[in-house]
């Protein structure tokens, strides 16, 4: 079997479930015993700060079956990257958030590590990383949150100015960083949450983060979407924390997506990034757009899907989107994936252009 067979087939297997590695992988024939999950925060975990390698291939195309295809759905294609990284904790990339250029970064691993550095441009396309920098997560008291049980799997980012505030998934906790006190040093303070946050499910709960800044409806409140919390009807559930209105309201579920990430876009549109899995088709990501406005306690909202790929294209697990406008006023929409540290899988940066 090829190398991209295997790493489809893997794909097809981890998408059911992204937590049972161990579980694919037998089912694939692999001999190897995989360590639990626990076990792999702790191996794979950043303790310390640290600076990192990180290599880059270019994907020149997104539809390798087409090479002059741009346009997906609502989008253009724009560049993309294969990251690699000799660093043993490098991986498991669950959000990133960009400066207003979209140039300097922060990421998230869901190992409970920070990932900070700059995207290197040419000619407009992605070309590289450069000082990239590993930390910890710390906890109230300074310590890595990976020395709590359960407090390992951050697998949302938002940002606000100098406050930063990650989920994470398994203990449904929302950490909150001031980087005015130390950047990627600062301690994080547990943001209280509503009840409903704290019954979603281990490994499906708190997978998305947006904060709304001033001058757009519902500013100042953080809003928190489950991968795949179900309501009473099975749509998926979410949250309005502080803000003028918090309450729950709910994302209409189709087609057995569930929830990955999410932007809200300097028009009002928040952008929900969406990953399924089938037996016949594998892999699927799609991109929703809905109108923030209608984010209102009690409501289901939905919107129009403005792109769809599968593992025809150049995709993998992606589970981080951010938005940057270019000085020519275009928006810019970067995705990163997570490799579940895995042999087969990859970490892929990629950017599209919003289109008229």
């Amino acid at each position: 079997m090829s190398t991209h067979s295997s790493r489809r087939s893997f794909l097809k297997y981890a998408a059911a479930g992204f937590s049972t590695i161990a579980a694919s992988r037998v089912a694939l024939a692999q001999a190897t015993v995989e360590p639990s999950p626990h076990a792999l925060a702790n191996e794979r975990a950043v303790t310390d700060p640290v600076n990192v390698e990180v290599n880059a291939r270019a994907i020149p195309n997104f539809e390798p079956r087409d090479r002059t295809r741009t346009r997906f759905g609502s989008l253009n294609y724009r560049s993309g990257l294969v990251l690699t990284s000799p660093y043993r904790g490098f991986g498991g990339l669950s959000g990133i958030r960009l400066d207003a250029k979209g140039e300097r970064f922060l990421a998230v691993s869901d190992q409970g590590g920070w990932f900070t550095g700059a995207i290197r441009y040419a000619n407009g396309k992605m070309a590289g990383l450069d000082d990239v920098e590993a930390a910890p997560l710390l906890g109230a008291e300074g310590r890595p949150i990976t020395e709590k049980r359960g407090w390992w799997d951050s697998e949302s980012i938002a940002r606000d100015g100098n406050l930063v505030y990650v989920g994470l998934e398994r203990v449904n906790q929302i950490l909150r960083y001031d980087f005015a006190k130390g950047g990627t040093r600062a301690r994080g303070e547990v943001v209280p949450v509503p009840a409903g946050v704290r019954k979603l499910p281990s490994n499906k709960g708190l997978e998305a983060l947006v904060v709304v800044p001033k001058g757009q409806a519902l500013a100042g409140t953080l809003i928190a979407f489950s991968e795949r919390g179900l309501d009473a009807d099975g749509n998926l559930t979410a949250f309005l924390i502080g803000g003028p209105t918090p309450g729950q309201f709910s994302v209409r579920r189709i087609e057995k997506y569930d929830i990955s990430d999410a932007v809200l876009l300097p028009s009002g549109e928040l952008l929900i990034l969406e990953r399924k899995f089938s037996w016949f088709t594998g892999v699927n990501i799609r991109i929703r757009a809905i109108p923030l406005k209608s984010f209102m306690p009690g409501a289901l909202v939905d919107g129009p899907a403005l792109f769809v790929a599968d593992l025809g294209q150049e995709i993998d697990n992606m589970e981080g989107i951010d938005a940057h406008v270019t000085p020519e006023g275009e928006t810019v929409l970067t995705l990163i994936s997570d490799d579940n540290f895995s042999m087969l899988q990859r970490t892929l940066l990629l950017q599209f252009t919003l289109a008229e």
